[in-house]
């Protein structure tokens, strides 16, 4: 039986990282490899192994810079309009295009639209000139872009487009560039089967090895994908020992945690040296780092945010040692925080943002925190950096971003914060469409959330949905309570049906709201704030059913779609949601009310791009016949103004 072993270590992210860079310095300096020679048209993207000289001056001629007369300057001398200079063809001045020689004898060019008059006299060509030059004006002298021998491109440089120019100019056919480094990567796991195949309770598709090869070729590295190996410590063994012979990195994906089948800390131990198991970083704590063969391997964890971030924090930098070229820093801004967020006391979290420029500041808004979700990456513009010493940000917080995209194009972000819809996805992407450069940003934080952020002005709209009880009118009663007499513009987005997402064929057969009450129904709801809960509170009240006889009325899931996951996935037997959820996962819908969901939006931004390219589209008839086909939308009113005060 193997012995596997817990973490070693809890290291700070910077001691790991000095700890593993100095041993991988050490084993690379014995093994590198000399360099290798291609030809210059291939060379695009490659790194220089050493610096480049000029074999050829260019030009390597006296050329001239201008269409005209190549002449001696001393021959031009007080050439003007009013005292014309005449030069005898062939003999005193010769015709050139740009780019031709200079007949010998000739140091200056002029330009062809300062020669007034050809003719011939006695047998004699000539022309009359009114302008004089000086020696070498108009002329590209040998040498004047590169002289041979002259370096052209240092070591360790990128190659660019503009490079491959200088290099030809210069005579240079075949170049000696680094060799690319190749980077092997392990996918591990019993549960792990390759996309496409067929799915069973307990498999999961393996795409982490397509994102992490994704990523090392955008640093400059040849991706190596292996065979997904099962959790058995002689078949890791087997392949990490083949990859690291094979490779000059090699990446082990899952099997660095603690649990009874992670064993990649004991194979990197055997087989060569185990440098740290274990850093002080959220997500990412298990990672491994370690030498076999004098190739560093890195144990990258198996949740899909952990492997992208360990790889950022010690992948990048080997890569950046092997190349010998650093990656352009990513830009970074100032952003207030628009909730607060707790973090654990001496772990670095690392928390993705989404943000937008709102008036005169950037906001940026926490995402989905779980090291599982591949999805938080993939909306995320940044990321948010917590010390390890600290326990989070309050609310208001001025924090550093480091952002994936451009400021400029998150300056272009229109921020929709409040209650879910599916219909903002489609919102966003004929945005992005439409208006390209402009994207939609959309946090779901419930109706009531969304009012606080425009209070706060945290947002260019809100999704809003909240039922007033007392008056059964929608989300106008709201605005004095929470905005004062501040100016806003509602305006109708959709009304929608909203009811009980049931399994399909409703085998408890549920017909209503009394049918949750009893504690024989497994209920689903909306996080506090929402309106859909608010909404749910209401029709209970108004048939006098108490929640607490709703078994599951705690338990709350922050979208649609999630509820209508959790139904569709047997975890529970009904949610409160919008019919078009439960047509997207095919879950049966029992209706119960129909309900205005609106944008509120603040008086400043209205005639902004950030609204009224929201405001085109919706008014769009293609884009109202796409709702309509998502199921259970009326759009009868979708753009018109519901309420305005100035």
């Amino acid at each position: 039986m193997v012995k596997r072993t817990v973490y070693l270590d809890n290291l700070n992210l910077e001691e790991a990282l000095e700890k593993f860079l100095f041993r991988v310095r050490e084993a690379h300096s014995r093994l590198e490899q000399g360099p290798e020679q291609i030809p210059v048209d291939k060379a695009l993207g490659r790194v220089t192994a050493g610096p480049v000289y000029a074999r050829v001056s260019s030009p390597h001629y006296h050329a001239s810079a201008m269409d005209g007369i190549a002449v001696r300057a001393g021959d031009t001398v007080g050439a003007r309009e009013t005292n014309p200079v005449t030069l005898s063809l062939g003999e005193q001045a010769f015709y050139v295009d740009t780019g031709d020689p200079l007949p010998p004898g000739c140091d200056a060019v002029v330009m062809i639209e300062q020669v007034t008059r050809h003719g011939t006299h006695a047998d004699q060509e000539f022309v009359e000139i009114i302008a004089s030059v000086a020696p070498w004006q108009h002329v590209r002298p040998i040498g004047e872009d590169l002289v041979a021998t002259e370096m052209i491109l240092p070591g360790s440089h990128l190659i660019g487009p503009y490079d491959l120019g200088a290099l030809l100019a210069g005579g240079v056919g075949e170049i000696d560039v680094k060799r690319v480094p190749r980077v092997g990567v392990i996918p591990t796991g019993t549960e792990l089967v390759e996309p496409g195949s067929e799915l069973k309770p307990g498999s999961i598709i393996e795409y982490n090895s397509q994102v992490l090869g994704g990523l090392v070729t955008q640093w400059g590295a040849q991706a190596v994908r292996y065979p997904i190996v099962v959790d058995n410590y002689e078949s890791i063994k087997e392949a990490v020992l083949r990859a690291a012979m094979e490779n000059d990195l090699v990446l082990v994906n899952a099997g660095s945690s603690a649990g009874s089948e992670d064993f990649t800390s004991s194979v990197v131990a055997e087989l060569g040296e185990l440098i740290c198991h274990g850093v002080a970083i959220k997500p990412g704590k298990p990672v491994i780092l370690g030498l076999v063969e004098g190739k560093p391997i890195v144990g990258v964890p198996g949740y899909p945010v952990s492997a992208a971030l360990t790889c950022e924090l010690f992948v990048k930098p080997v890569l950046e040692l092997f190349t010998g070229v650093e990656g352009a820093p990513r830009p970074r801004l100032e952003a207030v925080l628009s909730r607060q967020v707790v973090s654990p006391l001496g772990q670095e979290e690392f928390v993705r943002v989404k943000c937008g420029k709102v008036g005169d500041k950037f906001v940026a808004t926490p995402i989905a925190r779980g090291a599982g979700i591949i999805m938080s990456l993939v909306r995320a513009d940044g990321i948010m950096r917590i010390p390890r010493l600290s326990e989070g940000f309050e609310v208001g917080k001025a924090v550093e971003i480091e952002l994936f995209r451009p400021v400029e194009a998150v300056a272009r972000t229109t921020v929709v914060v409040g209650s879910h819809d599916i219909i903002l996805d489609l919102l966003a992407n004929y945005l992005s469409l439409e208006f390209p450069g402009w994207t939609l940003s959309s946090a779901h934080v419930g109706s009531l959330g969304g009012l606080l952020a425009i209070r706060r002005g945290e947002a260019h709209l809100a999704g809003v949905h909240l039922l007033d009880p007392g008056s059964g009118e929608y989300n106008v009663p709201y605005l004095p309570k929470y905005l004062g007499r501040r100016p806003v513009v509602l305006v109708n987005l959709v009304y929608r049906e909203q009811g009980l997402l049931v399994p399909k064929g409703n085998p408890l057969e549920i017909r209503g709201l009394r049918d949750l009450s009893g504690g024989k129904v497994r209920y689903i709801n909306r996080q506090r704030g929402a309106g859909t809960r608010v909404l749910l509170d209401y029709e209970l009240g108004k048939l006098g059913i108490n929640p607490e006889t709703i078994e599951g009325y705690d338990r709350e899931e922050f979208t649609h779609l999630g509820v209508a996951a959790a139904v569709a996935s047997d975890s529970a037997d009904a949610g409160l949601g919008i019919m078009a959820a439960a047509k997207a996962l095919e879950v049966d819908f029992v209706p119960v009310a129909k309900e205005r969901y609106d944008l509120l939006i603040p008086g400043e931004f209205w005639d902004s791009p950030y609204v009224q390219n929201l405001m085109k589209i919706i008014k769009n008839p293609k884009f109202q016949a796409e709702v309509q086909a998502l199921g259970g939308y009326d759009t009868k009113d979708m753009g018109e103004i519901m309420y305005y005060l100035r």
